[in-house]
């Protein structure tokens, strides 16, 4: 998050869904299977899926119901199976914990999850289908332009995230890092004055800016991320291997081109 109308630069290196059709595992670990997948639900005639809201426009809710680039993605892998999808609203943490879908709280696991060595040793990601970089957002008197123009100061992260982790790892040592639950908090805060500064996802930085006119991105970080959704650890290689396929048909009948237009508002980059 992590922990999900553009500011500046949209979503820089958009993934090019390099999917292995029998990739399974962390990032695309290949598996042999010599018959067609079967995947087992927890629930008959759904696909159960657990997000976490709100992460614009990856997943949100709008008008009572969730709505979203991977909600979209998801809905495809449960059309592919023919059930219908059912969207559970849970905790980030939960959700990139693994715990959920390994107590089978659910199938699948779709809320924006950047793909981890920490994270695979817990959950089975499928073939990344997004590259994200980490944005740093201020409002626009603030004077701050990058990481140590924050020394002393307090930034604003989403508990539990790559963010949080960057954050961490890179600011200078007398700043204080606060996590939040989610973005809408940390926006309110940054809004508020309580904290100088938020690190955001780059793909949802847009979002805060859509809503706090005054918000602006001072910086963004490559960090090499890349967005999976997940599955139960070696529990659910099946149904792994049927979002693996969905990825690549809709990668390669122009399928996802036209969901990124859709939530995003511009030509997917390759």
């Amino acid at each position: 998050m992590s922990t999900t109308t553009r500011a500046r630069r949209t979503a820089s290196g958009i993934a090019l869904l390099a999917v292995v059709l029998t990739a399974a595992g962390c990032g695309g670990t290949s598996t042999a299977a010599s018959t067609d997948p079967d995947p087992q639900v927890i629930r008959a005639g759904f696909l159960t899926v657990c997000t976490s809201l709100p992460y614009e426009p990856f997943e949100f809710e709008r008008n009572g119901e969730t709505v979203g680039f991977e909600i979209d993605l998801a809905k495809a892998v449960a059309e592919e199976l023919g059930v219908e999808p059912d969207f559970k609203n849970e905790d980030f943490d939960d959700v990139q914990s693994g715990q959920l879908l390994n107590e089978n709280a659910c199938d699948l696991a779709a809320a924006g999850l950047t793909i981890t060595g920490d994270r695979a040793r817990a959950l089975d990601f499928s073939s990344p289908f997004f590259n994200a970089a980490q944005a740093l957002v201020v409002t626009g008197n603030s004077g701050i332009n990058n990481l140590d123009d924050l020394r002393g100061g307090r930034i604003a992260v989403q508990a539990g995230t790559t963010g949080e982790l960057y954050v961490t790892d890179n600011a200078p040592r007398n700043t204080q890092v606060v996590p939040f639950d989610d973005i809408g908090e940390m926006s309110s805060a940054l809004n508020g004055g309580t904290v100088d500064a938020g690190v955001y996802d780059n793909t949802v930085a847009g979002s805060a800016i859509k809503e706090y006119p005054s918000f602006q991105i001072a910086a963004e970080f490559d960090t090499g991320e890349q967005y999976g959704m997940a599955v139960k650890k070696d529990g659910n290689v099946d149904l792994l291997r049927v979002v693996n396929q969905v990825l690549a048909d809709l990668e390669a009948d122009g399928g996802y081109d036209k969901l990124y237009n859709t939530w995003f508002g511009t030509k997917k980059k390759s």
